[in-house]
């Protein structure tokens, strides 16, 4: 059995990030990932001239903490922005329809973007511009907005049309989830902030953009790197100790301490003063619930989705639509559609493709289709081919097709989850050593995941250090 101060369990980004900070703070430390690969969720494929991103596909400019790293790991400069025009689609009755400019998952932020809004009806937007007259919900106690799904904030604030064409689509197809389950608190935060600072979140944005005139909105808020995303975890992965690096090493019982003690499927064992749990929540709660039963409960109460991502190629001659924007969403309410949403990659980064080629990708599963992983790459294939043949007129066979799964990868934030975590954090400062970060627990976002394994690397080499 060896020993080590810190060990952190799980490989992707958020336990790069805690490493990383934990190496830089020269804390000895040992990560161990059960899989072949660092990284998670975030992986690039190159196969014959094309770049695929399987997973995420961008870095956000709004939090800054991915940036920030890519910044101390000198990756600044390869950064990139997306191409333009930027726009984005929605689908409503079998068309394509942008988005306006000046908006902000669709919620305009002046009267030009309302005015532009042609996704929605007159009487659409005329709802939605009514928003500026809506007075806050509050509590009955009169102090604190009440916790509310998506689906019902915008509801209450913009309207029945604007929660199926906008909401639904935007934000809880995003996240792969049901758009009445997942909590606006815990996942769209500012615009519960807008709402309480300023009566109207319209209003509030409106603000914003006044206030930053000069904002380089020219370059889009989403960045990424010529060679794909993966550039960042495998850079994360070049400045960490080699020998502290043991992948395909699969902790499968975790015995409360300190020191903790790990027990892992391919016989070794480790101990630790500290642990950093960096995991999907279904698979944090077999090992929490080593250290205290209420914990992995807690942790196993957390819900999940799956995705199927499937990348096709085409001579760009073989498809009709003229690709100038980023991709599209489809409503839930949109009949006779499987897909959720595409990227038409090609168009949305650089040198992703050949010359005379198109990249694109659709998205399946989710609360929406929970079986679509249960079904072969030939069926998926199809169905994604035949919904973008129908949406961009694309004729004869993909000179490229990859599926790939995403089992149980997207965690549901839903109303309830700030109460959730609040207990598990309250169950952690009860036991020395033991930190629990990851998409389920500190946000969804590659940047959140940043900054929870940082601050958990931080914490460990502080305590380390004290404890010396």
């Amino acid at each position: 059995m060896s020993h080590v101060a810190v060990a952190v369990v799980g490989g992707g980004i958020s336990g790069l990030a805690a490493a990383y900070e934990l190496h830089r703070r020269k804390t000895p430390f040992v990560l161990l990932e059960k899989s072949d690969r660092l990284g998670g969720m975030i992986r690039t494929d190159r196969i014959g001239g094309f770049t695929i991103d399987a997973g995420p596909d961008s870095l956000v400019t709004q939090k800054p903490a991915a940036i920030a790293l890519c910044e101390e790991l000198g990756l600044a400069g390869r950064l990139i922005p997306t191409r333009v025009p930027r726009t984005a689609y929605v689908v409503r009755d079998g068309a394509l329809h942008p988005l306006p400019g000046g908006s902000v998952f669709g919620i305009p932020a002046g009267l030009g973007s309302l005015a532009a809004h042609r996704l929605l009806s007159r009487r659409g937007r005329l709802r939605l511009g009514l928003e500026l007259l809506t007075p806050p919900k509050r509590s009955h106690q009169q102090r604190e907005p009440e916790e509310e799904t998506i689906g019902a904030f915008f509801r209450r604030r913009f309207g029945t049309e604007a929660t199926e064409y906008l909401a639904e689509p935007l934000l809880a197809g995003i996240h792969s989830g049901d758009v009445e389950r997942l909590s606006m608190h815990a996942l769209f935060p500012r615009f519960i902030e807008a709402e309480r600072k300023h009566g109207s979140v319209i209003r509030a944005f409106r603000r914003t953009a006044a206030a930053r005139p000069d904002a380089p909105e020219h370059q889009g808020p989403f960045r990424s790197f010529a060679e794909g995303l993966d550039t960042l975890p495998r850079s994360l992965a070049a400045h960490l100790p080699a020998d502290a690096l043991r992948q395909g090493i699969e902790v499968t019982r975790l015995t409360a301490g300190p020191p903790y003690a790990l027990k892992t499927a391919q016989g070794p064992r480790v101990t630790a003063d500290h642990v950093i749990c960096a995991l999907p929540a279904h698979a944090t709660a077999p090992l929490a619930a080593g250290v205290d039963d209420r914990l992995g409960r807690l942790c196993a109460g957390f819900s999940d989705t799956s995705v199927a991502i499937v990348v096709l190629a085409f001579p760009r001659a073989a498809v009709a639509h003229p690709l100038r924007g980023s991709g599209f969403v489809v409503p839930r309410v949109e009949p006779g559609l499987s897909i959720a949403a595409a990227t038409w990659i090609s168009s949305k980064w650089p040198g992703r493709a050949p010359d005379g080629h198109v990249l694109l990708r659709g998205f399946l599963g989710g609360t929406r289709r929970p079986d679509a992983l249960a079904e072969p790459d030939a069926n998926l294939i199809d169905t994604v081919r035949g919904d973008l043949t129908r949406l961009l007129g694309i004729h004869g066979e993909p000179v490229l097709a990859r599926v790939y799964r995403w089992p149980r990868a997207n965690p549901q934030l839903n109303v309830g989850h700030p109460a959730r975590l609040a207990e598990i954090d309250s169950l952690l400062a009860r036991t020395p050593g033991l930190q629990i970060v990851g998409a389920a627990f500190r946000g969804v976002g590659i940047a959140d995941c940043v900054a929870a394994g940082r601050a958990a690397g931080r914490a460990a080499a502080d305590a380390v250090r004290s404890a010396a």
